[in-house]
């Protein structure tokens, strides 16, 4: 219905629009309210039900803002439509083989008559569209008082069905959420969109009438209450009394309020090591009053999920212990520090704390978080404060963090940890000489890679400074680090006006 057709096919035009977000194409071609537009995208977070139900493509049209006398109300004929969304079923053939987003029609008797008449309207016949015949169905998308779009169903007839239960029952439902759209009762207000794991039709689906009866139940739907430990015939069965011989009456009341709050509601049963994921919509169009459970069976993804967890949880302790030891540590050669007598002794060992606490620092990140990465900043700041305190021998110097490190995965934290505390310190130590001064960390994170100056105001460079050459052993600790375990760059030179600043550049690609 909706492609580029031939010159001769009627009511299609062959022209495509620019496609950009649903958003974006709805500000652009209508004069939609903002509720429209969020209206537009509840329907599309949720219209895959609909298109799994019908076993049939759904496309959302919107008339097109025009000047030439078709207007909002759709009143004038020749008025155009924009396909500004689209969704295949997973149940059955596509009755599209291109995407059909960008296309715009004209003159369909089948859409205007939905639009103006705010009805649901049929063709008698189905149209053939690109060797594939195709039988349409136009519903019009209510919000509140006023029609805003036109859904197309649009069903692939390629291949015949045998008519069974199965097929009888997905497709009442759909007619069911069908009259709910054209009546503005769907999408449901208030609630999310699924969630990735959420039950699909093709996983389980069984129909509830108003007094919890069930009057179908799928084979998939049938065989995970089956793996609960049901052994009898769901079908023709109260649910309550179904879940009470499986010690599950308190997920039954869920089901109830999804038809009470008009709602759909969410809900796990589990006997043993089997979970059962239960999502239950209510279906409300008219007088009718029933209840569509959605039914997967969720057992093997609860296990992974267990064992995700239990895996982070012994990482944690392993970085929570690493932190311990290293603080144990550091405390041994700070009281081998203090019966020390030897001025660049201590001096080399309290080098050595304060290297091992900055590693001990990212450790103790690492096992207060959920992943493998941490939040640098909290990092960067504390190894700020701990360097520059220990490294003043006189007047503190003042620091001050510009820009966002973000998450780091935690292998690249650790050097970057111990690169900005020899940074800090190499400041302190060379360029105030004991007097006061600034030191600025600036963080400009890009998408492929981190770029860090450490920037002071202090004495400068020696003119002969090569940083290659550098005798000192925390320079060299730092060349080593960026070059080796980094894969990044670092720079010394002179600052604009005077000091000395640290250009580093890391790829975050290779991190």
């Amino acid at each position: 219905m909706m492609g580029c057709p031939p010159p001769h096919e009627p009511g299609r035009s062959g022209s495509l629009r620019a496609v950009g977000t649903l958003a974006d194409m709805l500000r652009a071609s209508t004069d939609l309210s903002d509720d429209g537009i969020d209206h537009l995208h509840a329907l599309v977070a949720d219209w895959a039900l609909l298109a799994d139900l019908s076993f049939a493509d759904l496309l959302l049209l919107v008339p097109v803002r025009s000047g030439s006398g078709a207007s909002r109300g759709g009143h004038a004929s020749g008025a155009e439509f924009l396909v500004v969304a689209q969704v295949r079923p997973t149940t059955g053939p596509t009755a599209y083989h291109n995407d059909e987003v960008g296309s715009v029609v004209i003159n369909r008797w089948v859409v205007q008559n939905a639009w103006r008449e705010h009805r649901i309207a049929r063709e008698g016949e189905p149209e053939w569209d690109g060797g594939v015949p195709v039988r349409t169905e136009a519903i019009p998308v209510r919000r509140g008082d006023e029609v805003i779009a036109v859904l197309a169903r649009d069903t692939n007839l390629a291949t015949t069905r045998t008519p069974s239960a199965l097929e009888s029952a997905y497709l009442q439902g759909a007619n069911n959420l069908a009259l709910m759209i054209a009546e503005g009762a769907f999408p449901f207000r208030g609630s999310s969109a699924e969630l990735p794991e959420s039950p699909r039709v093709g996983d389980g689906m069984m129909r509830l009438d108003g007094a919890g009866k069930v009057i179908f139940a799928s084979p998939n739907a049938l065989s995970a209450y089956r793996r609960l430990g049901y052994t009898g015939n769901v079908t023709g069965e109260d649910l309550r009394s179904v879940h009470r011989a499986l010690n599950l009456s308190a997920t039954t009341p869920a089901v109830w309020h999804a038809l009470g709050r008009r709602r759909p509601v969410e809900v796990e049963a589990a006997v043993g090591s089997t979970v059962v994921l239960l999502r239950a919509i209510p279906l409300f169009p008219g007088a009718t009053r029933e209840v569509l459970v959605l039914v997967r069976d969720v057992s093997e993804l609860r296990r992974r999920e267990a064992l995700l967890l239990s895996k982070d949880a012994t990482i944690r302790e392993i970085h929570h212990r690493v932190k311990n030891n290293l603080q144990t540590v550091a405390a041994l050669l700070r009281l081998q520090m203090r019966r020390t007598k030897v001025d660049e002794a201590r001096s080399a060992l309290r080098e050595s704390v304060r290297r091992v606490t900055s590693i001990a620092v990212v450790h103790e990140t690492l096992s207060q978080s959920l992943g493998e990465s941490v939040p640098f900043d909290e990092i960067a700041d504390q190894i700020t404060s701990v360097t520059v305190d220990l490294a003043s021998t006189g007047a503190r110097a003042n620091t001050r963090r510009t820009g966002s490190f973000g998450r780091l995965p935690g292998e690249l934290a650790t050097p970057l940890a111990l690169v900005l505390s020899e940074l800090l310190q190499n400041a302190v130590e060379h360029a105030f000489d004991g007097s006061a001064g600034s030191i600025e960390i600036r963080v400009s994170r890009l998408a492929d890679r981190l770029d860090v100056v450490v920037a002071d105001d202090g004495a400068g460079l020696p003119e002969d400074f090569q940083l290659e050459h550098s005798p000192r052993l925390g320079l060299q600790i730092v060349r080593q680090l960026v070059l080796g375990e980094m894969h990044g760059t670092i720079r010394l030179q002179a600052g604009p006006e005077h000091g000395t600043e640290a250009l580093l550049s890391i790829p975050l690609s290779e991190s």
